[in-house]
């Protein structure tokens, strides 16, 4: 084929439909040891070639077999000094090269793997498991631990792995970073290494203005609402890392009353007068808000709560009942999707009650969702209440996915032990409460005797809840 037949071919190709859609898809990305090789960066690499190699070498500079821990903390800062002020997609690179650069031993590992699992059952499976142990241990490990070294270090790995979390859905080449930074935090902030500390009017005002950053639950709206929030009759605490000393990484705000509350209002009422604590007998988690989202899949909730309940116990006798008031904030959602099939098990007298609410037979689930916009105004023994507050209590105490609640908030306190103790109608007017769960919040209940049978239901597949939410879930 001579030249101009083959310009003509190319010619009649383009012409193809499809042709432009082929000649458009992005080519397949080189991995960093293919790049390391190359002489010429290639469309949409950030690094060079040789940048790259620089990088490189720096990172292994950081784990030089002979290099002490502090000179390694010190070129470890050298190389976030530069990350500071490099380009996302620069950053994304030097990720990829702790990923792929820093990796385990394949044949290492493959060897002290096959040697434990012919170890099984005999006198050698202790040791077997040492060496098995050790081989699991990634260079990235000890680059990772080096970076924690010098004083900002834990920072910055917190802040890396924040900026890292909403790429890995596109990079799956990054699970291998994300997934050792959770494993040594899971480590390096473990509650033997966390100190409670109450926050208070008198705190510093660095620190008091990160609760106002921070608060994730009822937003605090000005510096009167943070006064009432931290007044007498109120507690808020916080775990600190010593390596992190002026940054809360969770903290939970108290009411101390004596009932269980139903109403986020009062709570909220800046004007409210304090209430006489030495006669409160419920202490009243009403937000609990995480900090770091680098520490994402880190726990620290239940000790959190066990921790306050014991130091709020000791400072007041008389407290018997610990509980929270909680958002709801999936039920709207997931009503929306499942409303169709909660409808289907009301009974033909519950139907037309329903139609007749709402102005349209047979009632379908837009008209209850369109119903319930006004659920403020809606009395007692409406249908579209009653329905609402069934199927919350089902949402809560009946949906599981991978046997954990549904809902996020019913997740997080149904894993530290609670139960789903009582549904609060017109609990949250807010715009927020009602978007979340047409204003409806929740209380969970910690028995602090009965946390480990309730996890231990949890496990089992069944929601721990109180005889009321069993009497709304119906069968």
């Amino acid at each position: 084929m001579n030249a101009a037949t083959t310009w003509i071919s190319r010619s009649v190709d383009r012409l193809r439909p499809g042709a432009d859609k082929k000649e458009k898809e992005p080519a397949a990305e080189r991995s960093t040891h293919e790049r390391l090789q190359a002489s010429l960066r290639k469309s949409g690499e950030a690094l060079s070639p040789r940048a790259l190699r620089r990088m490189l070498a720096d990172l292994q500079d950081v784990v030089a077999p002979r290099v002490s821990e502090i000179e390694g903390g010190r070129r470890a800062q050298a190389v976030a000094d530069w990350y500071a002020g490099a380009e996302p997609a620069e950053r994304r690179d030097m990720w990829l090269l702790m990923c792929e650069q820093f990796a385990p031993d394949a044949t290492r590992f493959k060897s002290a793997q096959q040697r434990y699992e012919a170890a099984a059952g005999t006198a050698d499976a202790p040791q077997a498991e040492a060496h098995l142990r050790r081989a699991l241990v990634s260079p990235r490990t000890r680059l990772l631990q080096r970076f924690a070294v010098f004083p900002d270090g834990m920072r910055f790995l917190v802040d890396l792995r924040a900026e890292l979390l909403p790429l890995l859905k596109s990079d799956k080449r990054l699970l291998p970073l994300e997934a050792e930074l959770e494993q040594l935090f899971a480590t390096w902030f473990d509650v033997a290494f966390l100190e409670l500390r109450r926050l208070s009017w008198d705190s510093p005002a660095s620190l008091i203005e990160k609760l106002i950053k921070y608060e994730a639950v009822h937003d605090i709206r000005s510096w009167a609402d943070l006064k009432n929030r931290l007044d007498s009759d109120r507690r808020c605490y916080g775990f600190f890392h010593p390596r992190l000393p002026n940054e809360p990484l969770i903290f939970v705000e108290v009411a101390l009353v004596n009932e269980i509350s139903e109403s986020i209002t009062p709570l909220l009422d800046e004007s409210a007068e304090a209430a006489d604590i030495q006669r409160a007998t419920t202490a009243i988690f009403y937000s609990i808000s995480s900090t770091q989202t680098g520490l994402r899949g880190v726990s620290f909730g239940d000790s959190l709560i066990k921790h306050v309940a014991e130091t709020l116990t000791e400072e007041f006798p008389r407290l018997r009942t610990f509980a929270t008031l909680s958002p709801i904030p999936g039920f709207r959602s997931w009503l929306a999707k499942q409303g169709a099939a909660q409808l289907e098990r009301l009974d033909e007298k519950q139907r037309v009650e329903l139609g007749r609410a709402v102005g349209f037979m047979p009632p379908q689930i837009a008209h209850v969702l369109a119903a319930a916009d006004k659920a403020l105004e809606l009395p007692p023994k409406s249908p579209v209440r009653q329905l609402l507050q069934q199927c919350a209590a089902r949402y809560l105490g009946r949906e599981l996915q991978d046997g954990k609640p549904l809902d996020a908030v019913a997740r997080f306190h149904l894993g530290n032990g609670a139960r789903v103790e009582r549904l609060n109608w017109a609990a949250d007017p807010s715009a927020k409460g009602m978007k979340q769960s047409f204003g409806m919040m929740v209380n969970y209940l910690y028995d602090l005797k009965r946390i480990d049978k309730h996890r231990a239901l949890l496990e089992e597949g069944r929601v721990p809840v109180s005889g009321d939410i069993e009497s709304l879930c119906g069968d």
